[in-house]
């Protein structure tokens, strides 16, 4: 009889071997999504006898995770702010770090709201079910992504107030708003080789990378905002780590007032925001 212990037991030993980090918090969230049961519960089956079924299923998680698909793409859903999301290959994997952009957003009111290469949609929506009244629009040039995000906003039952569009930029956006966010790509063209397998081999480089020194979405976005945001609206963008002084001084350049590079929660530069007088 195989138990949930013993597959807990040889996941961990396998991803271990293959140089997975946190091989024991990966193996348990994969034990726990074949097992259908909330992670906090993991420990209480243990001793539970397993079916082939769930067992082929949990070998097949690891072999994927030991080819270094991040554990959101295999168990096809990532906890971003509170809530569930949707994530496949198409689209980035929603980061812990993200959430300081939303937080940052959240200081203060609006009605509206526009997200700039929205992906899964995990900042729109999330602000949207912080905020009741408002409403906003997502843009997206992966058509991919954007049936990620349609997903998402049904599963949130976010359908009435959040719209989904493809293209670049402001390009397929009309109106004005009072809050303008976005996560573009940012990693510069010779960084790429740097990333973990985990991104490099399985995230979408277009959502990853513009090429050249990262900046080039930050010129597009502080340029065009004015003419898409309402008096006193709000621009807020996460940047990489070393672009806050060049992307805070785009803002000034642009008009923005009140420009700020905020950190995220291991003391690095993450977001930068700025108001529209």
């Amino acid at each position: 009889m195989t138990t949930a212990q013993g597959l807990l037991v040889s996941g961990v030993r396998h991803l271990t071997a293959g140089g997975i980090d946190g091989a024991a918090q990966d193996a348990r969230v994969l034990l726990a999504h074949v097992l259908g049961i909330p992670r906090d519960r993991l420990t209480l089956v243990l001793a539970d006898a397993v079916t082939a079924d769930q067992e082929a299923e949990f070998d097949a998680a690891i072999a994927a995770r030991m080819a270094r698909q991040p554990v959101a793409q295999i168990i096809g859903k990532r906890l971003f702010y509170g809530r569930s999301f949707s994530v496949t290959g198409d689209v980035l994997d929603p980061r812990p770090e993200t959430e300081e952009l939303v937080a940052e957003a959240l200081k203060h009111p609006f009605e509206t709201v526009l997200d700039l290469g929205t992906g899964s949609g995990c900042i729109l929506l999330s602000l949207l079910a912080e905020r009741s009244d408002a409403t906003g629009i997502g843009a997206d040039l992966s058509d991919a992504a954007l049936r990620v995000a349609t997903r998402n906003r049904t599963a949130l039952d976010l359908d009435a107030r959040a719209e989904f569009v493809s293209g670049s930029w402001f390009g397929p956006v009309q109106g004005r708003f009072d809050l303008i966010v976005s996560n573009p790509p940012y990693i510069a063209a010779d960084e790429m080789t740097g990333l973990s397998q985990d991104v490099l081999l399985w995230e979408p480089h277009l959502a990853l990378t513009p090429g050249g020194d990262g900046l080039e979405p930050y010129r597009i976005l502080t340029r065009q905002a004015p003419d898409h945001l309402n008096t006193n609206g709000r621009l807020i963008v996460e940047i990489g780590p070393s672009q806050g002084p060049a992307v805070a001084e785009m803002f000034r350049a642009a008009g923005f007032e009140m420009v700020r590079v905020g950190q995220d929660m291991d003391g690095r530069d993450r977001i930068v925001c700025g108001d529209l007088a």
